[in-house]
């Protein structure tokens, strides 16, 4: 594995034109999305108090593939790892389109279902899984998509702490090519930072779940036991509110299909809570986690176990007295 810090230096120059050239997308895109019919208007279930523009995903989005090509400023990478980083950036587009005129036209949710089901099965086959693996996979890839869509609902905070993961799968399946789609992230940060005056949209936050159920099925197929392990725990925060909070709704017995605002972040902004401090508190405990999982890499197998197994369980107890003592109580939480 290469070392993090030839790592950075590879992604270094890409990174920073992403950066650039994703904020100044951003501003180009606040102007003009609006213009276009891509406005969020603020419901009962908003978190925001102003229509805003919405699909400003594609300002990270075509940021990272402008500068993919150069996505290995050291020459550091083999060739095979720039294909499956080349891979793993465009198998998703055809998500981030339909995510796009979902955003504007709203679609029907079978179309939708469909591109996603395709898209987890175009990343199952880069990542190298045989059939049978390859079918079992589409699930929680489409679980994985949804998941990071349903995240997006204040500002910054998908934007921040995808950021950080994308850096850290990068850096841990030694794919430069993603550098500058984690640069892209913190130049769109700019716009999408409360109050933003940019949303991301389907187009964006379903094209990061895509990416995150790639990365994660390049990890399990081709990598130690321990990469995997790292880039789930990096991305516990965002991962254990959607996957918990949906365990709850299934027992409370509520249809999983209705709107809602009962992940803990929602629950936390209910309480009084700013979009800052939120998104703060999740992208601060992505860092931390993703800082553990950088250097579990280099130690005995069982010992980077215990270490992640006891991350992830003070991870767990954080969220559960966020839950018990701050946040807006789940069973009065507002369910429209």
């Amino acid at each position: 594995m290469l070392a993090p810090l030839q790592m950075f230096i590879s992604m270094s120059l890409p990174a920073s034109l992403a950066l650039l050239l994703a904020a100044l997308l951003g501003w180009l895109l606040s102007g003009q999305l609006g213009r276009l019919g891509l406005l969020d208007h603020p419901n009962e279930r908003s978190s925001h108090k102003r229509s805003t523009p919405r699909g400003g995903g594609l300002a990270f989005i075509i940021a990272a593939l402008l500068v993919l090509p150069f996505g290995d400023g050291a020459g550091l990478a083999t060739a095979s790892s720039i294909q499956v980083g080349f891979a793993l950036l465009l198998i998703p587009l055809p998500l981030a389109l339909i995510g796009l005129l979902d955003d504007r036209l709203g679609l029907p949710v079978g179309l939708r279902l469909i591109v996603q089901l395709l898209t987890a099965a175009g990343l199952a086959v880069v990542a190298g899984l045989p059939l049978p693996l390859a079918l079992v996979a589409l699930l929680p890839g489409v679980a994985l998509i949804n998941a990071i869509n349903f995240m997006d609902g204040l500002d910054g905070l998908v934007a921040s702490c995808l950021a950080i993961w994308v850096f850290l799968a990068a850096v841990l399946l030694e794919l430069p090519g993603l550098g500058p789609l984690a640069a892209g992230l913190v130049g769109f940060l700019f716009w999408n930072w409360s109050p933003a005056k940019l949303f991301m949209g389907d187009v964006g936050s379903t094209y990061l779940g895509a990416v995150m159920a790639g990365g994660l099925l390049i990890a399990a197929e081709q990598f130690p036991p321990q990469v995997s392990l790292g880039l789930l725990l990096a991305g516990l925060p965002l991962l254990g509110d959607a996957f918990i909070c949906l365990f709850r709704r299934m027992l409370a017995g509520q249809r999983l299909w209705q709107a809602h605002r009962l992940h803990l972040y929602q629950r936390l902004h209910q309480a009084g809570w700013s979009h800052q401090r939120v998104a703060a508190l999740y992208m601060v405990t992505t860092a931390v986690l993703a800082g553990l999982a950088l250097g579990m890499q280099g130690l005995p197998q069982d010992v980077s176990f215990g270490l992640a197994a006891s991350s992830a369980v003070l991870t767990f107890a954080l969220g559960y007295q966020l839950d018990r003592h701050v946040a807006v109580a789940f069973t009065v939480s507002p369910n429209h």
